[in-house]
């Protein structure tokens, strides 16, 4: 009877596949995770040249927290973490105001009496600054000062923290509490159409509206814990926008200056995608003053690089309206990006973000416009100043102007694309508008590293052919483009959809396992006048009669019964494949003795995962097989991939010993018969005696250990009665195959 012994695996040996592949862009989710750099980027998937972006002054301080305006159009900027206030009339035009005894100056508004004022922190304290000079104004006995806004009646409402509370202020040093919210911070004040005071706070998201000292009406109870900025029109209709919360980053950050701290927050520019409601407009921008616009806005904008709160399922940030009779509507929400700061022009909304410092539109129709990406980390303040738009950036300390129309360049550069392996590059193609005064071309490089870095190619040389320019990036896994935007007079070229044709490296299929076993099998030579039970796992079957007679007579004796070797061993060899690219797979199956050279095939070119194999078929002797898997069903014959796994030698063994017993020695009770037993080919593993049919009895070899090919057995048996006595001896090898003799005693 045929055993297998043991299986162990080698490792797999891997050859080479593919089809072509294409990356398209052409909506506003593809663009939006690109980089733009004077370009915008229209709700249905338009890009196209941007306003122009002016630096009118660089701070060199870590961030600007707050901006504030005078009526002829001079700048104060509030930053940290040096607690420096900056008057800036123009490009080229800026001055140090004032150095504040506090790190940061989370607050500053200009007052209708012509000074500025500045809330600063982490001591909590209001200075007035005029012609140069700053006094104490008002120390409301709290940590930070979040907001600042004068009302209709001149005095000044100041929004604190951490007890989040409103003051008002009528004069030098004279105040009260005019409402206390019950919440952490005030996060932000402004006036609505009908002069009643707003505040936003944190950490419940609550938006108040305060018409007398402790007296106010909640307006919105927001799903996100920071009211970040609030604004309204004439029409009584207010907007606000809110986030995940950022004031535990900006207290952080005041507390670390205070210590002697940088607090300089880091921000990596990272591809997002931005949720929005509709599609867009063209990309011009109207800001001329409007006299209904109200001008007491709120000046305390924390900056952030992400929120330091994550709410799951809802919303990173949101903007919402609250129409006149109180009812609330979502008009933009995001899960990547925090909306930073809002402004209103005419029927339109812009706001500010932290996605790379990017500035988006919102039509009336709720159509958004990627206005412009100033690449600065975040914009945190948004004004408008002249019929043009200023913004202030947070991690650089800049402010920026953006024009009215276009400019006269730019680029959009996308993600990177992964490959999943090594590729070879076809062409890129796109969809375009363009006129006679405007220009696209297009750029690629690739590279092995995830992020493009000094090890990536150059941008390849200018590509002009929309429908189709071969790439000429070496080949590499990760690929990513660049289009050029030029136009003049206005005009712009369009790029709404691009294509990138690719031939992956086909990856190699994998053999991960392989497995040989053996199974029972119905006989070759059949059970000729023995009956096995369905459910026996014996070897060997005797039938006999209920009478305990074992065959009827007849004049020619009692006949034999037949012992028939019922069942017999096959082989079953299966395995476990798989291919990374999801190619279908083939299989062909080999086998050698391992004192043989060549590889036969079993079986070539079939789906199946596993062969069933007569053992007979198999003399005794050690066996590798060897699987091996190809994906050339899915690839063509010059990128077919081959990989192939090899068992360890698989010994089989289908001879039992030979067992021979000597004559026995009586020496009256007591016999002794020596035994000896060989194998072939597998180690003996165990020897027993039954004496008269009785139960087995082990014996050991005569050097004590049963382990060779050929053993020595010396048997005594004692106490025996007169008479004759059979003894059976058996013994089995390594495969479980058993020799068997007897002896007779008289």
């Amino acid at each position: 009877m045929m055993k297998l012994l043991w299986v162990s695996l080698l490792g797999a040996a891997q050859v080479f596949g593919a089809s072509t592949a294409s990356w398209e862009m052409s909506n506003y989710q593809d663009f939006s995770r690109g980089r733009f750099q004077g370009v915008s980027l229209t709700r249905d998937g338009r890009v196209l040249l941007s306003p122009s972006l002016e630096t009118i002054f660089a701070s060199d301080q870590p961030s600007i927290w707050s901006v504030a305006q005078t009526p002829d159009g001079v700048l104060y900027l509030g930053t940290g973490h040096r607690g420096r206030v900056f008057r800036v009339d123009g490009p080229g035009k800026s001055t140090l105001l004032w150095t504040a005894p506090q790190p940061e100056i989370f607050a500053l508004t200009a007052g209708p009496d012509g000074a500025v004022y500045a809330g600063t922190s982490p001591d909590g304290k209001v200075y007035r600054i005029q012609g140069g000079k700053a006094t104490e104004y008002f120390s409301p006995g709290a940590r930070y000062i979040w907001a600042l806004a004068f009302g209709k009646d001149g005095a000044l409402y100041v929004g604190t923290g951490d007890q989040g509370k409103v003051f008002r202020v009528s004069s030098a040093g004279v105040g009260e509490l005019y409402y206390d919210t019950g919440q952490a911070n005030v996060t932000c004040l402004a006036l609505d159409s009908e002069g009643r005071l707003l505040a936003g706070s944190e950490p419940n998201g609550v938006l108040y509206r305060i018409t007398a000292k402790d007296k106010a009406f909640v307006l919105y109870d927001a799903n996100l814990p920071e009211i970040r900025a609030v604004t309204s029109d004439p029409s009584g209709t207010v907007y606000v926008a809110a986030l995940g919360g950022s004031l535990s980053q900006r207290t952080t950050a005041a507390g670390a200056a205070a210590s002697g701290g940088t607090g300089v927050t880091q921000v990596t520019g990272q591809p997002t995608s931005i949720t929005v409601t509709d599609e867009a407009a063209d990309t011009g921008v109207d800001l001329k003053p409007k006299t209904e616009a109200p001008k007491a806005q709120p000046a305390a904008q924390p900056v952030v690089a992400a929120p330091l709160v994550e709410m799951a399922g809802v919303e990173k940030s949101a903007l919402y309206k609250i129409n006149p009779d109180n009812t609330v509507e979502t008009i933009w929400s995001s899960k990547e990006e925090n909306a930073y700061d809002l402004l209103l022009s005419g029927d339109q909304i812009f706001f500010s973000t932290d996605g790379q410092g990017r500035i988006y539109r919102l039509s009336a129709d709720r159509r958004a416009t990627l206005l412009v990406q100033t690449n600065e980390g975040e914009v945190t303040r948004l004004l408008s100043s002249g019929g043009s738009m200023i913004a202030a950036t947070g991690t650089m300390g800049k402010i920026l102007r953006l024009s009215n129309g276009a400019g006269a360049s730019g680029y959009f550069e996308s993600q990177v694309h992964d490959a999943s392996t090594v590729a070879r590059w076809g062409q890129v193609s796109w969809r375009a508008q363009k006129d006679a005064q405007s220009k696209l071309v297009f750029r690629t490089r690739a590279g092995n590293s995830a992020r493009p870095d000094k090890t990536w190619s150059d941008w390849s040389e200018p590509l002009t052919s929309p429908n189709g320019s071969t790439i000429s990036s070496p080949n590499a896994r990760f690929v990513q483009w660049k289009a050029e935007f030029s136009g003049s007079g206005g005009s712009s070229p369009v790029l709404t959809g691009v294509n990138v044709s690719y031939l992956p490296q086909n990856t190699p299929p994998v053999v991960k396992t392989l497995n040989v076993t053996t199974q029972v099998g119905a006989s070759s030579t059949g059970i000729k006048s023995a009956a096995l039970p369905a459910a026996s796992t014996g070897t060997y079957s005797i039938t006999v009669t209920d009478t305990g007679e074992s065959g009827a007579s007849s004049l020619s004796g009692t006949p034999t019964q037949t012992v028939s070797r019922g069942l017999t061993q096959q082989i079953q060899v299966s395995w476990q494949a798989e291919d990374p690219d999801g190619d279908r797979l083939l299989y062909t199956l080999y086998f050698r003795g391992e004192d043989e050279r060549q590889w036969k095939i079993l079986r070539a070119n079939f789906a199946d995962t596993s062969m069933l194999l007569d053992g007979e078929v198999f003399a005794d002797g050690k066996y590798l097989f060897r699987v091996v898997a190809s994906d050339k069903m899915s690839n063509a014959a010059g990128t077919a991939r081959e990989a192939e796994l090899i068992s360890a030698p698989i010994l089989f063994d289908n001879t039992p010993p030979t067992v021979a017993a000597g004559a026995p020695r009586r020496n009256g009770s007591t016999v002794e018969v020596d035994v000896d037993a060989r194998d072939a080919v597998s180690p003996l593993r165990r020897a027993e005696y039954s004496l008269d049919a009785g139960a087995w009895v082990p014996m050991d070899p005569a050097d004590g250990v049963l382990d060779g090919l050929q053993e020595r057995f010396s048997l005594k048996v004692e106490n025996l009665t007169a008479g004759e006595h059979l003894i059976v001896i058996r013994v089995f090898d390594s495969a479980s195959n058993v020799g068997l003799t007897k002896v007779v005693i008289q």
